[in-house]
């Protein structure tokens, strides 16, 4: 089966904010506006949260913006949305929510095979000496190649 990924928006305020421990692909309940403007790329993740609820998954503050031809069949930008998962995925979810610091937080929304998936990502919130370590160790690894390439 050929499988074709196109990677329409990614999170990274997320990836800077949260140490990822786990992820996972989720599909997504849309109406045919959101889905026209998500592949015009039109979506914005960056303070876009998940929570369970009631067994399911919804995410929240995930903003795709009304599709220009969409009238009066567009939605509200920011209203919140199913996350399809499975039963086994959903219940590991909820257990992981327990933990103290512990969120689901949306890292990526890409296409694959015409449908909108959403990476989520199981992470626990750094702390500011952790957000400086890992800027520190990006410079640093810049640097060196940067180093590199002029040396050859």
């Amino acid at each position: 089966m050929n499988k074709s990924k196109k990677i329409i928006s990614t999170n990274k305020k997320a990836f800077h904010d949260f140490n990822i421990l786990e992820r996972y692909t989720a599909g997504m309940v849309l109406f045919g506006t959101e889905i026209k403007s998500i592949r015009s790329g039109r979506i914005n993740l960056k303070d876009s949260y998940a929570q369970v609820d009631n067994g399911e998954i919804w995410v929240h503050k995930m903003h795709i913006s009304p599709y220009e031809q969409g009238n009066r069949y567009n939605r509200d930008p920011e209203r919140v949305r199913k996350l399809l998962l499975t039963k086994q995925e959903i219940r590991k979810l909820i257990g992981t929510t327990k933990e103290s610091g512990i969120t689901i937080v949306p890292l990526e929304l890409y296409l694959e095979n015409g449908w909108a998936k959403l990476e989520i990502g199981v992470a626990k919130a750094k702390k500011l000496h952790d957000k400086r370590e890992t800027l520190i160790k990006k410079t640093t690894d810049r640097e060196i190649e940067r180093a590199i390439k002029q040396r050859y």
